[in-house]
């Protein structure tokens, strides 16, 4: 690999964690060039996990090594992974759904279960609760650094046995498109959907156009407007809202300099739904 090493974790920043990982990396190689993707995904949210490493990864240098650790089950029976994706990167992640979005969009050609006899940090066996830095720093660590060959990790698992999340993905309705609001823009409130710009584009929709946005909180409408349709957010005046395609290609709402999802009180997840339709 090329000893680019990218952590991810939902560790925050506010103790000890990400320098112990940072630590234990350094100690298999101090030539590493350790990087960080975000180290606030929301506490024990895979889903976010999965969404964030499939929105950079691709951007990084081909052979780039990626450690996400959001891991509520550990300790657990759940298993300890190693996955090359189609386009060879390593991600070293607990098998528990983190690799979803980069299995479904960007594909993975193998995936290995991690033996711990022989890829954990020394003298770490009694500690049951920070595999992220005694499993995941450390293999990932060992594999950005070529200390071992992504067969060394373990044995080679069935791409089915893979935990994977259930994706809302894209309906096709009348007029128009549903989908599901997956994630915020975070800093600025925007809604970013399941829906593909592939899928949006089907409909004939034009830069300029007015569009029904329709959001429903578990099957109840909370918002219905009539939104523009722009290439960015110039394209709309102060606090307007309006529809874009965001940088992982699928179709979102914000409001020009304002946020969306606090001004309308809007979340995300499986209960949040959304209609793009002509009318």
């Amino acid at each position: 690999m090329n000893k680019l090493l990218v952590f991810q974790t939902d560790f925050g920043l506010d103790d000890g964690a990400i320098s112990a990982m940072e630590g234990v990396a350094y100690c298999v190689d101090q030539s590493l060039n350790i990087r960080h993707l975000t180290h606030n995904i929301p506490q024990y949210n895979i889903f976010d996990a999965s969404y964030r490493l499939y929105q950079a990864i691709n951007y990084w240098p081909e052979g780039t090594t990626f450690v996400s650790v959001v891991d509520p089950g550990v300790g657990s029976e759940r298993k300890s992974v190693v996955a090359l994706t189609e386009n060879n990167y390593l991600v070293v992640t607990p098998d528990n759904g983190t690799l979803t979005h980069i299995d479904k969009f960007l594909g993975i050609k193998e995936v290995r279960q991690i033996e711990e006899k022989t890829n954990r940090l020394k003298n770490s066996e009694l500690s049951y609760t920070f595999h992220g830095r005694d499993v995941y720093a450390y293999t990932g660590a060992r594999l950005a650094s070529n200390t071992i060959s992504f067969e060394e990790v373990g044995p080679k698992m069935d791409l089915d046995e893979i935990v994977k999340l259930k994706l809302f993905g894209c309906q096709k309705i009348e007029n128009g498109v549903k989908g599901q609001i997956d994630i915020l823009d975070v800093r600025f409130g925007s809604l970013w959907t399941s829906i593909p710009y592939e899928d949006f584009k089907e409909y004939g929709f034009e830069f300029g156009d007015d569009i029904r946005v329709k959001i429903y909180h578990n099957d109840v409408l909370v918002y219905s407007n009539m939104v523009n349709y722009g290439k960015s957010f110039a394209d709309v005046a102060i606090n307007e809202p309006l529809i874009y395609m965001n940088s992982a290609y699928h179709m979102a709402v914000a409001i020009n300099q304002g946020s969306f999802s606090k001004v309308y009180g809007i979340g995300v997840g499986p209960e949040w739904k959304i209609t793009l339709t002509r009318e």
